[in-house]
Order: structure tokens, then C-alpha cells, then sequence
């Protein structure tokens, strides 16, 4: 299955989170479990990109 998102783009600061895409810095089940349900409740159906990992900064991948 292909990302719809360029990997380059999210690891470079080019992708800017949205209600489709969200940065994680660390593992806490907590939030990452809030964001996959509200990515499996999406009205259109079209679910997201949930980056664990990353330290985000203004909404950019740092």
C-alpha cells in the first residue's frame, strides 16, 4: 500500500500537521490512542498519519 504523503516530506519539516497528519515526540498511549479514534471516526473516511517519534515545533517536524 502506498502513502499518499512523501516520507521525505514529513521527516524534513515540509509537512505541517493537520487533521490528517499528527507528530508524536514520544510513546503515550493516551494522546496516540485519542488521534487513531478520531482518525477511525473521520466522517470521510479517508483516516490519517499518526508520526511517533517526532519532535514537532509550530506544527513542523523538528
Amino acid at each position: 500500500m502506498a502513502l499518499h504523503i512523501n516520507i521525505e516530506d514529513l521527516l524534513n519539516g515540509k509537512a505541517v500537521e493537520s487533521n490528517r497528519l499528527d507528530y508524536k515526540e514520544g510513546w503515550n498511549p493516551d494522546t496516540i490512542y485519542r488521534t487513531i479514534c478520531a482518525f477511525a471516526n473521520d466522517f470521510e473516511d479517508t483516516g490519517g498519519y499518526v508520526v511517533i517519534g517526532v519532535k514537532e515545533e509550530n506544527g513542523r517536524a523538528q
